[in-house]
This record gives structure tokens, C-alpha cells and sequence, in this order.
């Protein structure tokens, strides 16, 4: 049996005979946990003595002995200037240094603004304490006094603290030592300050209601006639006001661009240019914008308002033989010859100032020289069911994967046809983009909708959904339920479809809810009617200022009826009549319009628009088949 000493001898031999690397590594681990425990204790004791710092600081203002947290604090400073240099990203102990010094400022800085409000609110006069403590803590309290007073300034320059106040403040700190250096240059600027607020003002009021243009103009006068901290503060603000309007301003300006508004760009692009001279983008824009526009007049004249219906999508269900409507083919004729007269399409809203809600004021109207203004309504455009599946109109609007609204109807066969061309929005929207000088920046239409069975096609509420049923059932068409869902989806529809109209040019317009002889209706089927409207239809845009009457059965603007209309925002009206008429009235504008159909383009002189014969199918017809049969006889 052997020995407990042999065995501990055999093991030890064993050890021994371990290879030299794993003894290194063994030593290494070892220093390692011993390097970790003793950082892991000084972690502990750095963290319990950051636990006490800070309350004896509080302890030590509390008990007014400022020498000592003035000591705590510039201590804990230096730690942090001496440990800042070797610092990683991840230096707890530096962090925690930092922590320090933030809190302790934040007590310091908390009873300074106590001071600071009650001297601005109540002209509270100092006590010795207040100025004991001001003095004893040095550059804890002159660099939070030091920036008060520039910020006061600052409040003067923009109105919101007058002198008398400001001066009271300014005397008062006086005494305090460490803040000497500011408030005396501070002082000897106060008139200068005082002298230039008013157009300091001016220009913040400019950049408040975002025309930013006019505040750079208003700083950049501001920093060529002063000095100091006028100027100071004027650059900064001239800086600052550069960087926010420049990619807002310049992309708004390129949209202007893609959406043909050539004058309205032209116009941002070259005060953006004046700001920032060298900015190629801005320039090459411009450079766009400018080749698109030509020298412009004002215009006093006639202005031609033309009005059609819903276009013929689809001639072989009937609708030519009403003479109501015009087809696709004599609508995009009708262009060709109004763009070939030298008409040229106008905003509506353009002619009036609607900024005021008491009155309207008159506004000379802008056109390119050489051109004859021309407002074009789309009347009716709710796609009742009657109209549509009877006369091969289309049934609703949409927007396709390009983001164009089309026409939409269902073919005989079942087969859906959808495209820009069966439509006059989408016709109008492409020939825009042929020919871009055929609007002046970028105007289309008015187009008109009442409440009657649905808008573009899409019942949006329940009173249509019950309108939409009954008609359905009165043309021997299978009668269609609504839910509450199908109906929201409907509104989120057609919300997308006016917001890409109005950003492509189009204005919308109310045909009353009921399509009703408003002339004729009382007042209180108008209230009712326009309740109606602007719950149900006025809802789903962004604002919608005109009126366009059905059948033209207009109400007088001084009418108590018509006065209820303007107190719900509706202040442009469209009566009907066969010339050129608008006229300014009581806070409304009024205008004539010209309705197109083919029947009024078959009985009627327009001449002073275009050639009949060169639109109407009838007439186009009638010449190519003989053309055709002339052409194809054999020669004598």
C-alpha cells in the first residue's frame, strides 16, 4: 500500500509535466479575476461615493456654504478634463463624472430660475442671499446669468419683453461680479436692440407665415445696417431660416414644375436664386421654368366660361341620339380648336381675393400675351346610374397605377374598360401635356358634384346608398346593398381621387346635394340641401368655394338665400347664359356659363370659339365619307 506522501508526490509529477502554455494561461485567468474583482469593488466605491457627492452639494447650498460646493464641483471637474483625453465610448466612470456635474448644475441652475422669473414677473428686488449666492459660485452661476441676459436681449430684439423690465433686470444683476464682462457690453447695445426690433419683427413674422423669401430679405437688410448683437443674432437667424426653407421651397417648386405651373415656379425658383446664387440645381430649375413661360398682361376683358357633361365613352349604347352629350372624339376636337383660336385655360378663383371673409375683392386677371382667358366646368360629375348604364357614359373615375385619373365603364361583354381617353379629365390632363401653354399655370377646371347617388360613381353614405338603390331598380338593374365598411372604402376612394385632381389643377364645385332648382327652393330646403352637402360631400376635400347652379337656376347674391350660402364658404356662382358674362357683386363673384352639347353645338352660333364643323362626329363623318367615296371613283 503506498504512502499518502507517494501519492501526493505522483500527482505533483503529473502536474509538473502539464505543458508550459497552459500554465501561462492558467496565470492569466487568474490575474484576470483578480483584475476584475478589484475593478468590480472600485466600480463599487466609485458609485457609493457618486451616491454622497451629491447630496452633500445639496447640503452645502442649502447651508449656504458655497466654498465648499464650489469645490465639490470644480474637483469633479478636473476628474473629467484629466480623464476626457484617455476616454473610450464606453468610460462608465467618466459618465458617472459627468452625471455629477449635471446634477449639480441643474440645483444650482433650478434656484437661479427661481430668482430669474420672480425679478421678470414680480420686479423682485435681490437679497443679500441672492447675491451671496450668485457671488460664491462663480462660474456656476455667471455662465447661466450670462446666457439669461443674451436671451433676454434676444426677447427684446423680438418684442416679447419691453425696456423697462429689461432694465430693471440688467441693474439689478449688476453687482454680481462674475457677470460684470456681460452685462456691461449688454448695456451699451440696449438702444441699438431697441432701433431695430421693428424690422426684426417684421422679418420673424414673414418667416411665421412661412414666406421665407421675404424673411431672408428682411434679415439679410437687417445684418447690412447693424452691428453687434444685432448682427449676431440677425445671422444666426439668417442661417438657420436658409437651411429650413431651401430643400421645402425647392421641392415644392420642382412639383410646381412637374404639375405644368411654369409661372408659379418661375417665380420661387428666382427668389431662391437671388438667395442662393450658385446652387446649380436651383439654377437648372429655373432654367426649366423659364422656358415655359412668355411675357404675361393683365387682362379686363370677356372671359369665355364653357360647360360640358359627362363625354360619350362608349357611341354604341345611345347616348348621341339625346344630343345631350358630347363624345370623347368632338370633346378632343373641341381642344384642338380652342388651343388653335389662342384660348388659353384659367383658374376660376384667380379673378377674386377670397382672403377676407366679409368681402371679396376683385383681381385683375394675368395671361400670357396674345391669349383669350377660358374657365371649363365639368357639370355633374356624380355618375348616377341612369345616365351611365343607359347612354354608355362612364360609371366612375379612378386613378390607375401612373397615377392618372381615368374613366371607367363595364362593356357589354363584362370586360372592364378603363383608360384617360373615355373621360375629359383625363383627355384635358393629356393634351396639358402636349401642349402646356394651352394652361396658364397649370389650371384645368371646376368640376361640380352633387350628393345625388354618388360621387364619381362611389356612394359615400347612406342617403346615397338608398338614392343609388332606387334608381338601380327604376332601369330593371339588380338592386345593390351597401355596408358601413364598403361605404368608408368608398369615401377613402374618392379622397384619394380629388386629392390627385386638385394637385394636377382641378377646382371642385358644389351642384347642390339634391341637384335642385335652387331659384325656386326656399330657404329652408337650401339649408337643408347644404347641410347635406358640406357633411356628406364637403368633408372628403380640402375646401371648395364655388357653386355651380343645376339647369343654371342661380340665386341672386344679395338674396338672403344666397347670403346663407357665402356664410358657408361659397362665394363664386355659376349661373348659365349662351355669351360671356361675370360680374362682382356683395362678397361674391358671378359668372355665365356656356353649355356644350351636341344638340346647343348644332342649333347654336359659337364662332367666336371655334368651327362647328370641324368638331361634331356628324359633320367630321359626313366629310371623311365623302372624301373616302371621292376618293374612290375611277378617274375620267
Amino acid at each position: 500500500m503506498k504512502r499518502i506522501e507517494d501519492n501526493i508526490f505522483d500527482n505533483y509529477e503529473k502536474k509538473s509535466q502539464l505543458p508550459l502554455g497552459h500554465i501561462v494561461a492558467a496565470i492569466i485567468c487568474g490575474l484576470t479575476i483578480i483584475s476584475m474583482i478589484t475593478v468590480v469593488a472600485w466600480l463599487n466605491s466609485t458609485t457609493r461615493q457618486a451616491d454622497s457627492v451629491i447630496p452633500e452639494f445639496s447640503r452645502a447650498l442649502d447651508e449656504s456654504r458655497y466654498d465648499d460646493a464650489l469645490g465639490m464641483y470644480r474637483r469633479i471637474h478636473d476628474d473629467v478634463v484629466a480623464n476626457d483625453q484617455y476616454a473610450t465610448t464606453e468610460d462608465s466612470y467618466l459618465e458617472s463624472l459627468r452625471s455629477q456635474m449635471d446634477q449639480m448644475e441643474g440645483l444650482v441652475n433650478s434656484r437661479l430660475f427661481d430668482i430669474e422669473n420672480a425679478m421678470r414677473t414680480e420686479r423682485y428686488v435681490l437679497s443679500t442671499a441672492d447675491i451671496q449666492f450668485m457671488n460664491g459660485l462663480e462660474e456656476l452661476t455667471s455662465s447661466q446669468i450670462s446666457s439669461w441676459l443674451n436671451d433676454l436681449c434676444t426677447e427684446f430684439l423680438l418684442g416679447t419683453i419691453e425696456k423697462p423690465d429689461l432694465i430693471f433686470i440688467f441693474n439689478s444683476v449688476s453687482d454680481i461680479g462674475n457677470v460684470s464682462a456681460t452685462t456691461t457690453p449688454l448695456l451699451l447695445e440696449i438702444e441699438t436692440i431697441e432701433m431695430a426690433r421693428g424690422e426684426v419683427q417684421v422679418a420673424e413674422r414673414a418667416y411665421d407665415n412661412e414666406d421665407y423669401v421675404a424673411a431672408v430679405h428682411g434679415y439679410q437688410s437687417v445684418c447690412d445696417n447693424y452691428d453687434g448683437f444685432v448682427l449676431n443674432f440677425s445671422s444666426r437667424r439668417l442661417t438657420e431660416i436658409k437651411e429650413i426653407m431651401y430643400e421645402p421651397m425647392l421641392t415644392l417648386g420642382e412639383h410646381w414644375l412637374e404639375r405644368y405651373r411654369y409661372y408659379s415656379a418661375e417665380s420661387l425658383l428666382s427668389d431662391l436664386a437671388v438667395i442662393f446664387p450658385d446652387d446649380n440645381r436651383i439654377n437648372a430649375d429655373l432654367l426649366e421654368a423659364t422656358s415655359h413661360t412668355t411675357e404675361v398682361t393683365s387682362y379686363r376683358g370677356t372671359v369665355e366660361v364653357l360647360s360640358i357633361r359627362q363625354l360619350i365613352a362608349d357611341s354604341s349604347r345611345g347616348a348621341s341620339t339625346t344630343g345631350l352629350y358630347l363624345s370623347t372624339d368632338e370633346f378632343q376636337r373641341m381642344l384642338e380648336q380652342l388651343y388653335a383660336n389662342d384660348f388659353v385655360l384659367v383658374d376660376a378663383e384667380t379673378m377674386a381675393d377670397l382672403s377676407e371673409d366679409t368681402f371679396i375683392s376683385e383681381v385683375d386677371l394675368t395671361i400670357p400675351v396674345g391669349k383669350k382667358p377660358l374657365i371649363l366646368v365639368l357639370e355633374d360629375f356624380d355618375y348616377n346610374a341612369s345616365t351611365t348604364y343607359n347612354y354608355g357614359l362612364c360609371t366612375q373615375l379612378a386613378v390607375n397605377e401612373q397615377g392618372q385619373v381615368c374613366g371607367q365603364y363595364t362593356a357589354p361583354d363584362g370586360t372592364l374598360v378603363s383608360s384617360r381617353d373615355l373621360e375629359a379629365i383625363g383627355i384635358l390632363d393629356a393634351f396639358i401635356e402636349n401642349h402646356p401653354d394651352f394652361s396658364f399655370d397649370g389650371a384645368k377646371g371646376v368640376i361640380s358634384i352633387s350628393g345625388y347617388e354618388s360621387v364619381f360613381g362611389y356612394v359615400i353614405s347612406t342617403d346615397e346608398a338608398d338614392d343609388r338603390s332606387d334608381a338601380l331598380e327604376s332601369i330593371g338593374r339588380p338592386n345593390i346593398t351597401f355596408s358601413e365598411s364598403e361605404i368608408n372604402a368608398n369615401r377613402q376612394t374618392v379622397i384619394e381621387i380629388m386629392s390627385v385632381l386638385r394637385d394636377t389643377g382641378w377646382r371642385f364645385a358644389s351642384a347642390t346635394y339634391g341637384h335642385i332648382n335652387a331659384y325656386e327652393a326656399d330657404m329652408e330646403t337650401i339649408v337643408a340641401d347644404t347641410e347635406k352637402w358640406m357633411e356628406q360631400i364637403r368633408t372628403l376635400m380640402d375646401e371648395c368655394h364655388i357653386i355651380v347652379y343645376p339647369g343654371g337656376n342661380y340665386i341672386y347674391g344679395t338674396d338672403p338665400r344666397a347670403e346663407y350660402l357665402k356664410s358657408n364658404g361659397f362665394r363664386i356662382f355659376f349661373g348659365m347664359g349662351y355669351n360671356p358674362y361675370h360680374i362682382y357683386g356683395s362678397n361674391y363673384l358671378y359668372y355665365d356659363r356656356t353649355p356644350l352639347s351636341e344638340y346647343n353645338l348644332s342649333h347654336n352660333d359659337y364662332s367666336r370659339l371655334f368651327d362647328v364643323t370641324l368638331i361634331l362626329d356628324s359633320y367630321v363623318d359626313a366629310v371623311n365619307v365623302a372624301t373616302t367615296e371621292g376618293s374612290s371613283q375611277e378617274p375620267i
